[in-house]
């Protein structure tokens, strides 16, 4: 199944009272495993970035002056989301902002049947604790030293691999490997085939083995065939 690990960074915390965003980053998984393809785009918010806010993420207004509008990304952004789950911290927040930017452009918006809410997730199998993502990054000993400022691409990064976790799904791909290891014991490397309890039925009858041999017969004595026969089938 493909998913859609997402994040953003704005210039407040408040879409509508007319924050917006500046930032986008998106991380493909398949079956829960990163595939190693990304969106990334930073964005020129046409409004001042709130000191708060450039406290938090380092994206200030002259960095962001010459970066492209929402409106001239928001084809490549929706053709690299196309219908997936989307997986988000917090999704409530960075969903608004991306529907308001939708929404000012007049494009239709983002259900949020598409969601998944990391947030949510982590406070049920983790209630009454932080659940931030540097929390769970610690939690799930998961190294997120490099992240000195919010970044969008490199919290979807760290979500995606906190996202595995948090479900479960890395428990689960570690005990199928060890399954794997374990039937490797003892042989020279390649699994051994498992053999049926019961033999399937022959689906040959008697008359096509007939029909079959008479037809080699055709082919006379120095018939390529002959050399793979085994001595029982030459007789």
């Amino acid at each position: 199944m493909r998913e859609i690990v997402l994040d953003t960074e704005t210039t407040g915390l408040d879409a509508l009272r007319g924050d917006r965003l500046v930032e986008v980053g998106c991380v493909e998984i398949f079956n829960r495993m990163p595939t190693g393809q990304t969106f990334h785009r930073h964005i020129n918010p046409q409004r001042q970035v709130n000191p708060e806010a450039v406290a938090v993420h380092g994206l200030t207004d002259e960095f962001l002056a010459d970066k492209p509008l929402f409106a001239e990304v928001v084809e490549d952004f929706l053709a690299f989301i196309g219908d997936a789950p989307l997986v988000i911290h917090n999704a409530s927040f960075d969903i608004s902002f991306i529907n308001a930017e939708l929404d000012r452009i007049k494009r239709v918006a983002i259900p949020r049947e598409r969601l998944v809410d990391t947030l949510l997730l982590a406070r049920r199998k983790h209630p009454g604790v932080s659940n931030r993502l540097d929390d769970l990054c610690s939690r799930y000993a998961i190294d997120n030293s490099h992240r000195t400022k919010h970044g969008a691409l490199l919290d979807a990064e760290l979500l995606a691999e906190v996202y595995v976790d948090l479900i479960g799904a890395r428990q689960s791909q570690l005990i199928l490997a060890a399954e794997a290891e374990e039937i490797r014991v003892g042989t020279t490397g390649d699994m051994p085939r498992r053999q049926r309890p019961v033999p399937l039925a022959a689906r040959v009858t008697d008359a096509e083995r007939e029909a079959h041999r008479a037809f080699i017969a055709t082919l006379g004595e120095k018939a390529i065939w002959n050399e793979f026969q085994s001595p029982q089938a030459s007789t």
